[in-house]
């Protein structure tokens, strides 16, 4: 069929006539509407609109811990890339018997923070030193990995390797008279001058018998040590529960000045 194209012109025009002369019989006419103004030219640039809310957030998060706390760039420069667990064991000065261990995990986002502790410690009878030699009666200071672990008594529970063996058991009295058994119930080998992978008895000494050895993290027995540092029965377990062989763990241990370097 054709179309019709003039119809709808017509049609518009009709309708706009009828329009115009209902207005005309109707109220008089409104005023005219107001021009509409504008800004000054001044103005006339674009408004920013609200900050970006993430871009804000991300402004104000803190900033990742990058150095565990208390140890400074010399010492932390031995702590392995890999390392996300770390036992620091801080004693007042290098001649001190007693310190406080803190167990930090290292977080991508966030960087180091505690995760257990801080908890009481002993460590040798005549303090620290950064060159230990077997029957010095001090504890090795440095960054140390932590592998294996055994004792008296069943696994508690750890995620590292666990020996139970009878040769853990200790008969004796320490420095202030205290007695020594049970101290071995748990240790934790420190990998100073040892064969990482073995039982914490093994007494292969890589570096020679006289750099010592056999330094572990034990039971405290209420007293000093000959070289170790010891942890509170059940502190000493809830280590042994956290650390995770996956985080390559280390011990970092020493006076505070000196990890402080």
């Amino acid at each position: 069929m054709p179309v019709r194209k003039g119809a709808p012109a017509l049609l518009s025009a009709g309708t706009l006539c009828a329009a115009l002369l209902l207005a005309a019989c109707g109220s008089p006419a409104a005023p005219p509407a107001p021009a509409p103004t504008t800004e000054p030219a001044g103005d006339a640039r674009p408004h920013p609109g609200p900050p970006d809310r993430a871009a804000a957030a991300l402004a104000s998060a803190p900033a990742p811990v990058t150095r565990l706390p208390g140890v400074g760039p010399v010492t932390h420069a031995a702590v392995p890339d890999g390392t996300s667990q770390a036992l620091v064991v801080t004693g007042a000065s290098s001649d001190s018997t007693r310190s406080t261990a803190t167990l930090y995990s290292r977080d991508p986002a966030t960087g180091w923070k505690p995760q257990a502790g801080p908890w009481p410690t002993h460590n040798a009878l005549r303090g620290w030193t950064a060159d230990h030699t077997a029957g010095d009666l001090r504890t090795p200071v440095g960054v140390f990995r932590l592998g294996d672990a055994g004792g008296r008594l069943p696994d508690p529970g750890a995620l590292l390797p666990y020996d139970q063996d009878e040769q853990f058991a200790i008969s004796g009295t320490g420095f202030a008279g205290e007695p020594l058994e049970g101290s071995f119930d748990h240790v934790i080998a420190i990998d100073y001058n040892r064969v990482p992978g073995r039982s914490p008895l093994d007494k292969e000494r890589p570096l020679g018998a006289e750099k010592g050895g056999g330094v572990w993290i034990h039971v405290d027995h209420g007293g000093p040590t000959q070289a170790c540092v010891t942890l509170e029965r059940e502190d000493l377990r809830e280590l042994l529960r956290a650390l995770d062989p996956a985080r390559e763990p280390v011990v970092v241990m020493g006076p505070a000045a000196e990890l402080a370097r």
